[in-house]
């Protein structure tokens, strides 16, 4: 099983969910598309760590909701005691900036404004799921501790990259400044002068 099937155990371990629905929760956290997870989820009831019935919908086409089984609680347990791998870091954003120097300022602050209004965008999602966290089952012992603790984390990488990114704005916007007066210093020639 990969990293996501466990993450999809994980969420329908909490609640019953159609596929769909459990997509859209597991997207602040892991992106994954219906064309991954469709799959799987099929897969694992097949090995038995999920079950499933349809619900009738008057106005919209049946779902297929998904429930874990006992099985798919005991994989999820003991994937929890596997070692923890190093992250694995693919950002394409990382290779643009390495490759930075082919390009002009105007298209480098483009890229970077374009991550800072991403990272704008995940830290209101956020933001809005943990003003869904009660005040009082924010602490140890309780389930959604862990919810208040996964959000938090999503803060401070989202917090981070965004102070990055205005960083290199500045950097950036600073040095444009810089060569536009100088440009606008440089000496107009005369009628007579040559050029």
């Amino acid at each position: 099983m990969n990293t996501l099937s466990y993450g999809l155990l994980a969420f329908l371990a909490r609640e019953s969910s159609s596929g769909y629905d459990v997509m859209l929760k597991i997207q602040p956290f892991w992106q994954a598309k219906h064309s991954q997870i469709y799959p799987l989820l099929a897969q694992m009831e097949e090995n038995e760590l999920l079950t499933s019935y349809w619900v009738k919908q008057s106005e919209k086409p049946d779902k297929k909701i998904y429930s874990i089984t006992d099985n798919g609680i005991r994989k999820l347990k003991e994937w929890m005691y596997k070692p923890l791998p190093d992250p694995v870091t693919r950002d394409e954003l990382s290779m643009k900036t390495f490759c930075m120097w082919l390009t002009d300022r105007d298209n480098a602050i483009e890229i970077i404004e374009s991550r800072k209004a991403y990272f704008l965008r995940r830290l209101e999602s956020f933001r809005k799921m943990l003003q869904k966290i009660p005040e009082d089952k924010r602490g140890f012992g309780n389930r959604e501790f862990y919810d208040y603790i996964l959000v938090q984390k999503g803060i401070f990488n989202a917090t981070a990259g965004l102070d990055w990114c205005s960083w290199v704005l500045a950097m950036l916007k600073e040095q444009q400044a810089k060569d536009s007066t100088a440009h606008s210093e440089q000496p107009v020639p005369s009628v007579n002068q040559k050029i």
